[in-house]
């Protein structure tokens, strides 16, 4: 019993590393507060097909995670951090 419980939480395990989701490191200049997270990631999840969005003030950037199968692009992701009042400083 105890083996096959563990077999399956090693496929669950290896079936949500394999999932495919995308993610992308947005360099942003300006973020220095919590209300610049909020507006940045408000107009972020705006964009289609994305799934997540995680703001990381100290470093500068957003990690944004895609749904399965959909990409983000950089002209995209530029006008949405211009319309939150940011500029781009990278896109990875």
């Amino acid at each position: 019993m105890l083996r096959s419980c563990f077999f399956v939480l090693l496929l669950m395990a290896s079936v949500n590393a394999w999932s495919g989701d995308i993610s992308y490191k947005v360099g942003v200049n300006g973020l220095t507060c919590p209300f610049c997270t909020y507006g940045i990631e408000k107009h972020l999840l705006k964009l289609g097909g994305v799934d997540g969005v995680e703001t990381n003030i100290d470093e500068g950037y957003v990690l944004v995670t895609m749904d399965e199968g959909e990409l983000l692009e950089k002209p995209e992701v530029e006008r949405a951090v211009k319309k939150a009042g940011f500029s781009l400083r990278s896109f990875e």
